[in-house]
């Protein structure tokens, strides 16, 4: 899906807006669009700058001969109340499609072979997923006393302290690799698994806590879901709502303080201007935000920390088989590979077995991922080794007897932030900045979770606090 829109001939905001209500959103990345679709119904008056021709940031449909490639997310988790209200907000209500049914089996690879994640105690019970030592040592996990609550603690080592090396090695390292492209023994558990580490804190055990919450909620009711023409619809929607609000090819080349104003330096190679503004709402990726030219603030420095959040690479490779090519069924999500199996692949969508319209008639998609924190080398690859080096690792997992009638590659140079041990510190930085800039703030990727789900209940944050200390102020 093409979501770039014409960036059009913007005028000082002064002449039309009134700066009282004017709030300036930098990034049209999911977060930045969904809080100015959120300050727009609040009564102000965004003005979104993009300095690329396109919405959406990493959210982006590739649609070609029938096949439908994801370059980035491929689904969102229905559940939050939020989220249903918006979708349906934005008028997206009608045209989401549900994940199919079979897509609910998870797989792992062990010993090379394809193993299905147990779903349940008696599946538990039977996988030879894990060994009878292994899910021993897991029933003894609800006697073993929590962590300080003050020690910062890897998620690969609250792993081995409370499920067992299996558990890594099997569930978590590859559930890690296919979330993050990352490595659990320098992720942060606090940050990057904030609900692990308070299920252990707030009821001593994940098991207890995992089963008091999903008693209280009365289960699990969240179902995968997108859109007929992928998520890319979903940044086409807001930023079509918001209309010339949303200026693409435009670049914040300074932003400044000036009384109880911000004014923001803007060029979109055919001219330059200044915003007046109340409020500036930051989603900018974390190196666009380390960069940010901010006067008057010298707090404002310490951004520049955010510089050594890592982004490994990531390349997104999607093949087209012809179905009678393929011997495995692909019943499920996909295929998450761990690292002791030394495969070059992450792990693998069986996206055409996700959601329906990704492959044409008679034929399979799949997207392999590549890279991340594990291999990031691979990226130096050009696309057809790429694809000469992942053909017979899919040819052994799925049976494929033959070559790939559809491919398509995309790269990702700085992909997922890496939220390492230590990681508190730029999360302190941004709110530094926030606490010595009335009227300056932050969200995004880099700050509230990576999860898409996560980055559009940032742009809501965002809004909202914008708003309520805008109407405080003018109160």
């Amino acid at each position: 899906m093409n979501t770039s829109l014409d960036p059009g001939h913007p005028s000082p905001s002064t002449s039309r807006h009134n700066s009282a209500s004017r709030i300036a959103v930098l990034g049209a990345g999911i977060t930045g669009l969904t809080a100015a679709w959120h300050l727009r119904r609040a009564g102000f008056s965004p003005i979104v700058l993009e300095k690329s021709p396109y919405v959406g940031g990493v959210i982006g449909t590739l649609q070609r001969g029938g096949w439908l490639h994801e370059h980035g997310p491929n689904s969102l988790m229905e559940g939050s109340p939020d989220l249903a209200t918006f979708i349906h907000e934005i008028g997206l209500d009608g045209r989401r499609i549900y994940a199919a049914p079979a897509a609910k089996q998870r797989y792992v690879v062990r010993g090379g072979q394809l193993v299905a994640m147990p779903s349940s105690p008696r599946t538990f019970v039977a996988t030879r997923l894990f060994s009878w030592r292994a899910k021993l040592w897991l029933a003894g996990e609800p006697l073993r006393r929590r962590a300080d609550p003050n020690r910062e603690e890897s998620v690969a080592d609250f792993v081995l302290r409370r499920l067992g090396r299996e558990f890594l090695d099997y569930a978590v390292d590859p559930f890690v690799g296919g979330v993050y492209a990352g490595d659990p023994a320098r992720l942060s558990l606090r940050h990057a698994f904030p609900k692990l580490h308070a299920l252990e804190q707030e009821h001593g055990s994940l098991i207890r806590g995992s089963l008091k919450r999903r008693n209280a909620s009365g289960g699990p009711k969240g179902r995968l879901f997108s859109f007929p023409n992928g998520l890319g619809e979903l940044p086409a929607a807001i930023a079509f709502a918001l209309g010339d609000a949303v200026q693409l090819q435009t670049k914040a080349t300074a932003i400044r303080r000036t009384g109880c104003n911000w004014e923001i330096d803007c060029e979109n190679g055919l001219r330059s201007w200044t915003e007046e503004c109340a409020a500036v709402v930051c989603a900018l990726p974390a190196e666009a935000l380390a960069s940010l030219k901010i006067e008057g603030v010298p707090e404002a420095r310490r951004l520049a920390a955010l510089r050594e959040i890592e982004h490994p690479p990531l390349a997104s490779v999607f093949t087209g088989f012809r179905r009678d090519d393929v011997g495995h069924p692909l019943d499920g999500f996909g295929v998450l590979i761990p690292q002791v199996e030394h495969s070059p692949i992450l792990g693998t969508l069986f996206s055409s077995s996700l959601f329906a319209g990704r492959a044409p008639a008679g034929h399979v998609a799949l997207t392999s991922f590549i890279g991340g924190t594990r291999q990031p080398g691979l990226l130096k690859l050009d696309d057809w080794e790429l694809l000469r080096l992942i053909q017979p690792e899919l040819e052994r997992l799925f049976r494929i007897r033959g070559l790939p009638v559809f491919t398509h590659v995309q790269r990702w140079p700085r992909a997922i932030p890496q939220y390492t041990l230590g990681y508190q510190r730029f999360k302190d930085a941004m709110a530094a900045v926030e606490a010595s800039a009335p009227g300056f703030f932050i969200g995004g990727n880099c700050r509230d979770g990576i999860a898409l789900g996560n980055c559009i209940e940032s742009g809501r944050r965002l809004a909202n606090v914008a708003a309520e200390s805008l109407r405080a102020w003018h109160a």
